[in-house]
């Protein structure tokens, strides 16, 4: 499997993606530096931005905010701007969640270092988006113990293997030493959350992108990674097949976008109760009891089931994996934004209050849907007894109601205000509009001319 996957990787073709493919990538690079300028004051970011200067590295990839360090490390640097929010897309399969933009970050960095035009670009984020995506689709890793970050690997050498041009050996060897060094643990995302949480992929990516580069002086890795022994499939996946000499590149279009900073599995709840709100008019204060019937995968994440308890919330990553506490402050404050997430907010007693009035349970008829839908149905019994309820299907941003370019640039533009004046943001959703007509150094320019809240600070 591995020579066809490299095989797959080095014939992909820029001609090859079709209109709405081209259209969708443009839309998520949108979408996913939005959220990375966003979340240019976070913490752990503020953390990792500290010890890049401290420890320095060779000025070749662009950091988002300004400066430039080794391609490696601006993959972590960016890749952890890209994910810290947890507002970036998603994919969904039956028994995988992941967020594939979160190899934009790699793809971007390698193709600044190969000095390439943003049509590589595109075409290496859609080659780690397919990649990572079929694997979800043939081999979930989730029940097993893993997180999705594990498929992650092999899409992120994938993609950068694209963008550096490589030719098949070394495609083959960047694919195998990722995949084989970094499979992690699904404990990332049970229990109490932590900052690993937002900072997983980053680190693959870090580490990926610096295995392929390794790959490109020569280093070998083991071939067999798939099928050998001890390999992938008899070590964690179990057996599956792909013939990747029959892959195209168009799975970036069943990738979804959240409309509401939220866990994925969260957006049809959301959209429901704040709908239900609207229409009803209740208010927070008149709120007996919520229940709200889900599938089973946000069960399980989001809801109570086998990933933990989901109503003792102290953090910014547990909040935003805690569908009693999104929906509780989507009711409260009307909408599920960053500032929902902040230290006070999640503290305040009103929030904490409500979450204890809903209960989630998981449908059996819903799972089955799953992923083709996203259903959810909201009960909210008021005091007095009035019961109003809400069924949902899917919402702006799923793959059946796709968010346009246009409401993408305003999520761009309300999640950027803070950092960037109303010319540097018109110009680089202008240079993203028309990215296979630039360099990509065009695009990075503009991103290095960000004002980064976190350089020269120390931690």
């Amino acid at each position: 499997m591995l020579n066809g996957l490299a095989q797959f990787v080095v014939n992909a073709s820029y001609d090859a993606l079709s209109p709405a493919a081209k259209q969708a990538l443009k839309v998520r690079i949108l979408d996913a530096l939005g959220c990375a300028i966003g979340a240019l004051r976070g913490p752990p970011v503020r953390m990792i931005r500290a010890q890049l200067e401290d420890f320095g590295g060779k000025p070749l990839s662009t950091m988002i905010g300004g400066g430039k360090t080794a391609p490696d490390l601006a993959a972590l640097y960016n890749g952890a701007l890209v994910r810290y929010l947890d507002f970036n897309d998603s994919y969904l399969a039956k028994g995988e969640t992941c967020h594939p933009n979160d190899n934009l970050a790699s793809v971007l960095a390698a193709s600044e270092y190969a000095h390439e035009r943003g049509s590589n670009l595109l075409l290496g984020l859609a080659v780690a988006y397919q990649v990572q995506c079929r694997l979800c689709d043939v081999a979930p890793v989730r029940s097993k113990g893993f997180d999705h970050t594990t498929q992650g690997a092999y899409a992120v050498a994938a993609g950068v293997s694209k963008a550096l041009n490589l030719d098949l050996e070394k495609t083959a060897n960047a694919i195998a030493i990722s995949g084989t060094a970094l499979n992690a643990l699904r404990v990332t995302r049970t229990g109490t959350l932590s900052n690993w949480k937002g900072l997983a992929y980053p680190f693959t990516s870090f580490a990926a992108t610096h295995a392929t580069f390794l790959a490109m002086r020569g280093i070998t890795g083991p071939a067999e990674v798939f099928e050998g022994n001890k390999g992938f499939m008899e070590s964690i996946a179990g057996n599956f097949t792909i013939d990747w000499a029959k892959e195209d590149l168009e799975r970036v279009t069943r990738t979804i976008l959240k409309k509401y900073n939220a866990e994925v599995h969260s957006q049809t709840s959301i959209e429901a109760v704040l709908e239900l709100k609207k229409e009803t008019g209740f208010r927070p204060e008149d709120v007996e009891s919520i229940e709200v019937d889900i599938f089973d995968v946000a069960y399980n994440i989001i809801g109570g089931g086998e990933e933990g308890e989901k109503k003792s919330v102290r953090t910014k990553e547990e909040a935003d994996h805690s569908l009693p506490y999104i929906l509780a402050v989507a009711i409260l404050d009307g909408k599920v934004m960053p500032e929902q997430y902040s230290p006070d907010r999640i503290a305040k007693n009103d929030v904490q209050n409500l979450l204890q009035k809903i209960t989630i349970h998981p449908r059996d008829d819903f799972g089955r849907s799953f992923p083709n839908e996203m259903p959810s149905l909201v009960k909210v019994r008021l005091i007095g007894g009035r019961l109003v309820v809400k069924e949902k299907r899917d919402y702006e941003g799923f793959f059946t109601h796709p968010m346009t370019w246009e409401r993408a640039r305003e999520k761009f533009t309300n999640l950027a205000a803070a950092y960037i004046d109303s010319n540097l943001r018109e110009r680089i959703i202008d240079s993203i509009s028309k990215l296979e007509d630039l360099y990509v150094s065009d695009l990075t320019n503009l991103l290095a001319d960000i004002h980064d809240p976190n350089r020269g600070r120390t931690q």
